[in-house]
C-alpha cells in the first residue's frame, strides 16, 4: 500500500524558515513526479511546486518562487520543500502528492494519484 508521510510543519515567525519532508513507501515503481500543494479552510487546494523524479526538473508557483525550493533524495524516497522568508499568507496545511503516470502537467491537482495527510504550517508573530 502506497503511503506518503509529511513532516516538518509547525509555527514560525514571519521571515523564518521551515523544511518539509515527504517520505513515500509501499511502491515498487518510480514516480513520474511529486508535488506540494497547500490549502486553507474554505479555499481550494493550490499548487506550490513539483519535481520530475528522474530528471529533477522543478516548477514552483509564482507566489513562492525565489522563497521556496523543492528537492528530492531518490535513495531515501523523500521529497523536500525548503521554505524561506515565510509570510503570514503562507499559513496553510501543506500536502505532498505523487503521480506515476507520465504527463506534461506538474501543477494540475487531478493528475496526482496519491496524497499525504498534510502538515500544518503557521506563520505568525
Amino acid at each position: 500500500q502506497v503511503q506518503l508521510v509529511e513532516s516538518g510543519g509547525g509555527l514560525v515567525q514571519p521571515g523564518g524558515s521551515l523544511r518539509l519532508s515527504c517520505v513515500s513507501s509501499g511502491h515498487t515503481f518510480s514516480w513520474d513526479a511529486m508535488g506540494w500543494f497547500r490549502q486553507i479552510p474554505g479555499k481550494e487546494r493550490e499548487f506550490v511546486g513539483g519535481i520530475r523524479w528522474r530528471s529533477g526538473n522543478r516548477l514552483h508557483a509564482d507566489s513562492v518562487k525565489g522563497r521556496f525550493s523543492i528537492s528530492r533524495d531518490d535513495a531515501k524516497n523523500t521529497m523536500y520543500l525548503q521554505m524561506n522568508r515565510l509570510k503570514p499568507e503562507d499559513t496553510a496545511v501543506y500536502y505532498c502528492a505523487a503521480k506515476s503516470r507520465p504527463s506534461s502537467a506538474l501543477s494540475v491537482l487531478a493528475e496526482y494519484e496519491y496524497w499525504g495527510q498534510g502538515t500544518q504550517v503557521t506563520v505568525s508573530s
